[in-house]
This record gives C-alpha cells, sequence and structure tokens, in this order.
C-alpha cells in the first residue's frame, strides 16, 4: 500500500477522572419528576398506537441517537422496556459511549471546543475499553448492542441501573449498535479493532432487521438520529419485504414517527422537491414519506427530547391506564 497511515502508538490518553463533564447522573429526571409543558396533536396519537400495537404482540422500535441519553430520557426508556412496551433500541455508537460512561463514572460529555484545542478530545483511557468489549462481542458472534449491555450489567460500576444497554440485556430486549468507522471517540484510541467493531455492528444490524420483518401492525420511532436511523431502517426494511413478498406476506401497515427540532412545515405526507433542502433530510423523506405511502402512516414531533420524551411518556400511561 503506497499511503501513510497515521501511527496510533504516539497518541497520549488521560484518564477519565481528568476530564471536565458537561452532563452527570443527577441531572437524568426521576420517574416523578415534573414533566415540562408540552403540547403536540400527534403526540397522543403516537402513544396510542404504541400501545395498541403492544397489545396485539406487534413490535415497537425505538431508533435514538445520542442525544436521547444526553437528555437524560435512561429511566424512561428503561421503565418502558420493563413494561414491555418496547420491543426493539436500536442507536448509533455514541449512545453506547454515553451510556456507557453514565454507569461507570455517573458522567459524560465533554466540551468538543476545549479539548480539541489540546488535541486532547476523545482520548480518554477508560472510554476505549469499549474496543475491547467489540473485540469480545466479534469472538463471540454476538451483537455490539448486546455486548456492551451484558458488560455494564456483570460489572461493579456505581450507576448500572440507569443504563438503557444493561436493561435491555436483563429483559432479553434487542439492543442494537450500527457504527460507522471514524465518528465516534474510541475509534480514536490505538486499541480500535475496525475488523471487530466491523463484525460485531453488522450482526447487529441482521438483529434489526430481524426485528423490521415483525413491524406491520407495529410502531416506528426515530428519535434524534438524523442519518443513522433512517438509513439502517431503509435498507432493512427492503430486506424483510424482499423475504416476505416471496412469502406472501406485506410489511405495509404500520405507524413512523420522527422526533426533532427542525421545522417541517404542515405538509408531511408529500415528498418535498429536490429544490427544497427538506429533501436531504432523511428522515422526512424515508420515514414519513416514502415507506409508509403503501398503508401505514407517519407523525412527526418537533421539540426539544427533555419535553418530547416525558410527555411521551405520560400519554403512554394514560393510554395504558384508559386500556385496562
Amino acid at each position: 500500500m503506497p499511503y501513510k497511515t497515521f501511527d496510533r502508538s504516539k497518541l497520549k490518553l488521560r484518564p477519565l477522572n481528568q476530564r471536565e463533564h458537561d452532563l452527570s447522573v443527577d441531572q437524568i429526571p426521576d420517574l416523578n419528576a415534573p414533566i415540562p409543558p408540552f403540547d403536540s396533536p400527534n403526540l397522543p396519537i403516537v402513544a396510542d398506537r404504541i400501545v395498541r400495537a403492544r397489545q396485539n404482540n406487534r413490535a415497537v422500535i425505538f431508533m435514538i441517537g445520542a442525544h436521547v441519553i444526553r437528555a437524560g430520557a435512561a429511566r424512561y426508556l428503561i421503565d418502558l422496556m420493563e413494561r414491555g412496551l418496547i420491543t426493539h433500541i436500536a442507536g448509533n455508537g455514541a449512545c453506547a459511549i454515553h451510556d456507557y460512561e453514565f454507569a461507570r463514572i455517573g458522567a459524560t460529555t465533554e466540551s468538543v471546543g476545549k479539548y480539541i484545542r489540546t488535541g486532547e478530545f476523545g482520548l480518554w483511557t477508560e472510554t476505549g475499553d469499549l474496543n475491547l468489549i467489540a473485540q469480545t462481542a466479534a469472538q463471540k458472534g454476538i451483537g455490539l448492542g448486546e455486548a456492551v449491555g451484558h458488560d455494564i450489567l456483570e460489572s461493579n460500576y456505581p450507576h448500572k441501573d440507569i443504563s438503557i444497554f444493561a436493561a435491555a440485556v436483563r429483559l432479553n430486549i434487542p439492543i442494537t449498535t450500527h457504527v460507522s468507522i471514524g465518528y465516534d471517540i474510541v475509534h480514536e484510541h490505538p486499541n480500535c479493532d475496525g475488523a471487530a467493531i466491523g463484525a460485531s455492528t453488522y450482526t447487529d444490524f441482521l438483529i434489526f432487521t430481524e426485528s423490521i420483518t415483525h413491524l406491520e401492525g407495529g410502531v416506528l420511532l426515530n428519535i434524534g438520529t438524523a442519518i443513522m436511523g433512517p438509513e439502517v431502517y431503509l435498507k432493512a426494511l427492503a430486506m424483510a419485504r424482499n423475504v416476505a413478498r416471496q412469502e406472501g406476506r406485506s410489511i405495509a401497515r404500520f405507524t413512523t414517527a420522527v422526533f426533532d427540532l427542525i421545522p417541517l412545515g404542515d405538509d408531511l405526507d408529500t415528498e418535498a422537491p429536490k429544490t427544497d433542502p427538506r429533501y436531504y433530510y432523511r428522515p422526512f423523506k424515508t420515514i414519513l414519506v416514502r415507506t409508509v405511502q403503501d398503508g401505514g402512516e407517519s407523525y412527526y414531533i418537533q421539540g426539544d427530547h427533555r419535553e418530547t420524551i416525558p410527555n411521551l411518556y405520560r400519554l403512554i400511561n394514560a393510554t395504558t391506564d384508559e386500556h385496562r
């Protein structure tokens, strides 16, 4: 190969206890904490669809970005998992990082502006242990998300009770991690094994695709992930529909919802033209329009995750009580 590669052995790592953190566990609200005001006409509909789907033993899949964890949603998601209202959680690599750091040291998130200037951003020793977990996952032939959950669940980390990954493994609920190489801070580390990450995250992709085969009559939520969520879902749905069609089945009548901050306007049933910047926003064209055109329905919830997720949780609880 004529191209030089960066020599990772020259890197200097520092322990996490020397890092300044922007978030700590005391910022994660308890289930009985006051829920902030938020109103959306679509939110009660989504809550109703989730409850009805689980009553009919249909899939309810949450695809989340790392900001969901950073917004303090862990206890809400864990409680919904414990009550059987979520059947699968899919996240990107940063979800695993923040969940792992919260469980291990009770804090996460560094100042990019501060540490990129000194060349220290992301280079924290303990977080790099996720690379060792990926190697274990590849050796065992299991998914990266499951491996992270097992590691946290079997550890003595002081805050593993707020780990979404550990809760999923404890409850035997698939939790998948969908990694793009070079996206995450652990890829900077000398112990990063790209082949192990690739193998274990691809296993997770196949686990996720299997969950999508059960989406008929179910619900898929895309919360705060503009690239991973719609792109992984799109490919998985194509694979699932390919096999379903051969078997005389259909995966068409289901509900999707996107939770994000971007204003999309009022017409969310028609794909925006290529001259419109919204065309290039994947959750819009993929999740809200293209994949539900054969009998599904979709909803957009615009708002901060600190408001939307607690209120979705509140409405799910209220709807569950109504159906008892």
